[in-house]
């Protein structure tokens, strides 16, 4: 079994191509959740580069994941894992909030 088949991807930002995601599974969510999960996405990928992604692993809890093409040497992978503890932190009531929901509704 290929690690990802357990995934369940909220959202992703990408630096690359200015792009945004969220899983259209994910529609019933308030829409104040989903503009706070665009900005918190957005502005990460501008603050650090790369890619980020929120998903549910096989148990239900919420995963932030970051990576970045080889080729981009302005990547800041220190910044990245310090950013991402940031919004764990700031950001604990939102996320926890999603694990709920997505533990009632999936």
């Amino acid at each position: 079994m290929d690690m990802y088949d357990s995934r369940v991807v909220l959202c992703a930002a990408s630096a690359y191509d200015k792009k945004y995601y969220l899983n259209p599974q994910f529609d019933g969510l308030p829409q104040g959740v989903k503009e706070d999960l665009q900005i918190m996405c957005v502005l990460f990928t501008e603050d650090v580069g790369g890619i980020l992604s929120l998903y549910f692993d096989e148990d239900g809890s919420l995963q932030l994941e970051t990576d970045a093409a080889e080729e981009d040497l302005l990547y800041d992978e220190i910044g990245s894992a310090l950013k991402i503890k940031q919004m764990r932190s700031e950001k604990r009531d939102l996320l926890e909030g999603l694990e709920m929901y997505y533990q009632i509704f999936k």
